[in-house]
């Protein structure tokens, strides 16, 4: 097999300028594959979002990349996980990142500060024109041109085609390179819940470095973390998600409004009806959604898995390929595995091998790791909690067994898709800097 670096570098065109995209770009820079370039819809780079999680496995990879100290300066290195009753009693806690004995932190940062990292160290490492903006892709074309093989790439910008010897479709859930490969697919699905966001500033709870989920049944759920350090007044910001089911919105299986309709704004009032009886002592969840300045409601959704991520001289990566919940805190983290497994096969095989070794690597774990995200185990347990103590307890003991609590540990684990042990010990996917 020849690899792909070095004299046989392919022409690559990358859609899509998110997590998922520019990692893909930082990764095959670095793994000696020089001729990249980076199509971006959006006429003008604008990092948007809300709060997000980066998982160990994710980390490492960021790391071997050399980003580890600039994204430990923009985030919250995650300490632990708890769940809690709506009236604040302690479910279950757990540790996270290196504290579960990970060799990497777990990362809470803001969407858009981590878009902004990558972005300039694209331009900083393949120089300002890696990224096109303003060329949405609208579908592709397999071609050949003297008998070497490569991709017809039709953006809603230009009539002329961009040509390349590889296409990688990071253009995110509502990809239109999935839709080509895959015309008979559908929008994504919906699962009746819907989601209110927002980024409030506050003071920092507890250890400033705790992720907790509230719940009082199977209608709400809410969830609350830093991604921010403190500043010069004491307060951080803190990204919230309100999980409701059924509130206005579709119900599972039906169809969902259009994606431009996603992201509707709300007023705080609309959250806060959700919680109108909520208490917990180390945190006031009313007043941090009342600090938003804009709240978002997005209908939570995923989509079946695919049989296949690779047509020809074109590969789907990150939400792309395997949108799924939110609740495992894990769609960045698996995109920016992908970029780093799909640059490490080029690197060391043939195109054609490289992305049959890529998808036969990759999409059986986002498989499962859907289907575990899917499951919603956790919020099964804070259901049956109020069940047992709609007011409320001091000691989960006196309401659950030892045992239901382990199962939810495991359940947790599960989501990340890999544990600290099997991390610590996998080898680097770097590949060597070749000298003559």
């Amino acid at each position: 097999m020849t690899p792909c670096n070095g004299k046989n570098s392919p022409k690559i065109l990358i859609a899509g300028a998110g997590i998922g995209g520019l990692t893909t770009a930082l990764s095959l820079q670095a793994a000696g594959l020089g001729n990249i370039q980076i199509i971006e819809a959006c006429p003008r780079m604008r990092a948007v979002g809300a709060g997000i999680n980066i998982q160990p496995a994710a980390v490492r990879e960021l790391t071997e990349l050399g980003l580890g100290r600039a994204l430990e300066a923009e985030a919250v290195a995650t300490a632990r996980l708890q769940y809690h009753h709506r009236y604040g009693g302690l479910i279950f806690s757990e540790p996270r990142g290196r504290a579960a004995g990970y060799r990497w932190p777990q990362f809470s940062v803001h969407r858009a500060r981590l878009q902004e990292l990558l972005l300039a160290e694209v331009r900083r490492r393949l120089g300002a024109a890696a990224v096109l903006t303003g060329r949405r892709l609208l579908h592709y074309e397999q071609a050949a041109s003297k008998g070497q093989r490569s991709v017809l790439v039709f953006t809603a910008e230009s009539p002329r085609p961009l040509r390349c010897d590889l296409l990688i479709a990071a253009d995110g859930v509502n990809s239109a390179a999935r839709a080509v490969m895959h015309p008979h697919e559908g929008p994504p699905l919906g699962n009746g819940i819907w989601m209110w966001r927002g980024v409030s500033e506050g003071p920092p709870f507890l250890d400033g470095r705790t992720m907790v989920i509230f719940g009082c049944n199977s209608q709400v759920k809410a969830v609350v973390y830093a991604v921010s350090r403190p500043d010069t007044t004491g307060n951080c910001q803190l990204n919230w998600v309100v999980e409701t089911h059924g509130d206005a919105g579709p119900a599972a299986g039906d169809t969902l409004p259009a994606a431009g309709e996603w992201d509707q704004s709300a007023p705080a009032e609309a959250v806060l009806a959700h919680l109108d009886d909520w208490r917990t002592g180390f945190l006031d969840l009313h007043a941090v959604v009342s600090a938003a300045p804009r709240i978002l409601r997005y209908p939570m959704i995923d989509r079946d898995p695919l049989p296949s991520w690779v047509d020809g001289r074109t590969v789907l990566l990150g939400d792309a390929a395997h949108p799924m919940y939110p609740t495992g805190s894990n769609g960045a983290s698996q995109a920016i595995v992908d970029a780093r497994v799909l640059a490490y096969e080029l690197a060391h095989c043939e195109v054609d091998e490289a992305l049959s070794r890529y998808d036969a690597l990759r999409r059986p774990q986002t498989t499962q790791l859907l289907a575990a995200h899917r499951r919603l185990e956790p919020d099964r347990l804070l259901h049956q909690v109020e069940m047992l103590a709609p007011d409320g307890f001091t000691d989960i003991r006196q309401v659950l067994p030892a045992h239901k609590l382990v199962d939810v540990r495991s359940c947790t684990r599960h989501v990340t898709g890999v544990d600290a042990a099997g991390l610590n010990a996998r080898s680097s996917w770097n590949v060597p800097v070749r000298t003559a």
